[in-house]
């Protein structure tokens, strides 16, 4: 099974020591988050892409998928009335699309709570601009040959786009391949729902892209009570052939403590399995 450690949770170390250290750990890639990078991703030339391509390959690991991907530059949003705010959020979702084709990966995880939040008395207004957004989303991605995944989070997080029911009529409303969807246990837990049970319900309907791995105490998999054994064992018996991403928010003690502990433990599980 392959497995993509998130850039963020190790960011204090240049981005050709996060790929060194990563695969030193026997991660198959990073999962990158764009602010990491640059404040704003459009700024990134042709060189510093090359750059990157060349830590990747040069520590022997490839760049999965991008997530996170409205924490930067800031004011984003694909719910807002702002005509000018609008415009942006689209030009930087189109250009990280085509950052994530120029990188290699397959996928983007669209998470971001804050800035698809559904105002007060104008939901349906909301909900329509943001349908806007990911419509023009999927259109780059179709181009560019990724997949653009709108990803459910607990209400705690948003009130957009809870559930994977919520998630994939969305999708069928938009109509585009390019334009899925992909589980976060951590979120997934905190809906009060069974990831496994998710994952296997929805397995079959090609809709599910990625799959994130994390505790619903938000620290890494197999630092909390959420057991990941059923999650693995789902995903193998579906033979699952996308990416697993360690996406961990707390780290205890550290970030590379954290990671190594978290690759630790879902390798165990995975021998486990065979």
């Amino acid at each position: 099974m392959k497995l993509s450690l998130c850039s963020e949770v190790i960011r204090e170390m240049s981005f050709a020591e996060q790929c060194d250290f990563a695969a030193k750990l026997g991660y198959d890639a990073l999962e990158i988050a764009p602010f990491t990078l640059a404040e704003d991703p459009r700024g990134l030339g042709a060189g510093e892409v090359a750059a990157l391509r060349r830590s990747l390959s040069d520590a022997g690991i490839v760049c999965s998928s991008l997530h996170w991907l409205m924490v930067s530059p800031e004011g984003l949003s694909v719910t807002s009335e702002d005509a000018e705010i609008h415009g942006r959020t689209v030009s930087v979702m189109r250009r990280l699309v085509e950052l994530a084709g120029e990188l290699g990966a397959e996928v983007l995880v669209h998470g971001s709570p804050k800035q698809r939040h559904l105002p007060e008395g104008r939901e349906a207004e909301a909900r329509a601009q943001a349908r806007a957004c990911f419509a023009a989303a999927a259109e780059a991605a179709e181009t560019a040959g990724v997949i653009y995944c709108i990803e459910p989070l607990s209400s705690a997080e948003t009130n957009f786009v809870n559930t994977l029911e919520e998630a994939t009529a969305l999708i069928g409303e938009i109509g585009n391949p390019a334009l899925r969807t992909m589980v976060d246990c951590s979120a997934t837990t905190a809906m009060g729902l069974d990831p496994a049970e998710v994952l296997d319900r929805h397995l079959g309907s090609g809709l599910i892209a990625h799959v994130q791995v994390n505790d619903v105490n938000r620290r890494g998999p197999g630092e909390g009570s959420d057991p990941m054994g059923p999650v693995l064992s789902t995903l193998k018996r579906h033979d699952w052939r996308g990416w697993v991403a360690v996406e961990p928010f707390v780290y205890i003690p550290d970030g590379p403590a954290c990671a190594a502990r978290s690759i630790g433990y879902l390798r165990g599980v995975l021998e486990g399995l065979t």
